[in-house]
């Protein structure tokens, strides 16, 4: 299904090509809005700053945690409301998760792209139901995949006739608790005709690594930026929190908000000297 407002925000986000990627930006899960509230007004400020568009993410719903003792989030209810909050107070696009069928046209009323996420990448009913909500959809590629895959991903996507889509690389499986991002991988990936979208800050995880949760290598993070950036992406993926070591999920793959500002105008430095018009 393609609608105008979709198709206009497509091309709004990735007018910049590989020149200038869009960002995906945001604190992993919806704590509080007052914590939401703070990052959307950070990152709106380095978006007009830089001229970068971001697009704000948070998930209302953490369903894939380590252990079920896990902080999961606000619940789909409150936390649709604080996303329309978000959106209405400082005009970002906003972007959550989906786990199931039944909740792509709920959530697709309040947000601009819906994120499948990389569990659940392979799930025909879930693509189906979100491809026709008419949404723009950001589907995180499984940890398991191989970059050959993408390609049936991509036909189911086009099957369905979803609006728009990228396709995101967030690491594969290497051993045990450790992720690896194959750039040689993305070449074949990009054949697919996706858009590709590095996240720069879930590759860094190590799955399992602290026991009952997920531990991650933060100082990692700004070297896939430059990576991805001299490499060439249609955008970035990061998750932020304003105290990193305080956050509810996944606070040592997060990177702090006030950092944020150098770490993207850095990344768009290379991606302007890598990729010339």
């Amino acid at each position: 299904m393609f609608t105008p407002q979709s198709i206009a925000l497509k091309v709004r986000l990735t007018a910049g090509g590989k020149r200038r990627p869009f960002w995906i930006a945001g604190p992993c899960v919806i704590e509080s809005l007052d914590l939401v509230r703070r990052v959307a007004d950070k990152l709106a400020s380095i978006s007009a700053k830089l001229n970068i568009p971001v697009v704000f993410k948070a998930s209302f719903d953490k369903a894939n945690r380590t252990a079920h003792t896990s902080f999961r989030g606000q619940g789909i209810h409150e936390g649709l409301e604080v996303l329309l909050a978000v959106k209405k107070e400082f005009g970002l696009p906003v972007l959550t998760d989906i786990h199931e069928s039944s909740q792509a046209a709920t959530v697709a009323e309040v947000v601009d792209i819906l994120q499948i996420p990389a569990f659940l990448c392979r799930q025909t009913d879930l693509l189906e139901a979100a491809s026709k909500t008419g949404r723009l959809l950001n589907v995180k590629k499984g940890q398991f995949l191989a970059p050959s895959n993408v390609l049936n991903l991509v036909e189911k996507l086009n099957h369905f006739n979803a609006a728009g889509y990228w396709v995101t690389e967030r690491g594969v499986s290497f051993g045990y608790q450790r992720l690896v991002v194959d750039f040689a991988a993305f070449p074949e990936m990009e054949a697919t005709q996706a858009g590709l979208i590095l996240d720069i800050t879930h590759s860094v995880q190590l799955p399992g690594g602290a026991g009952n949760s997920t531990g991650g290598i933060r100082g990692a993070i700004p070297y896939l930026a430059r990576a991805g950036a001299a490499v060439g992406v249609a955008g970035f993926f990061a998750e932020t929190h304003p105290d990193p070591s305080k956050a509810l999920s996944d606070g040592p793959n997060a990177w702090p908000l006030d950092k944020m500002e150098a770490l993207m105008a850095h990344s768009l430095q290379i991606s302007e000297a890598a990729h010339v018009r």
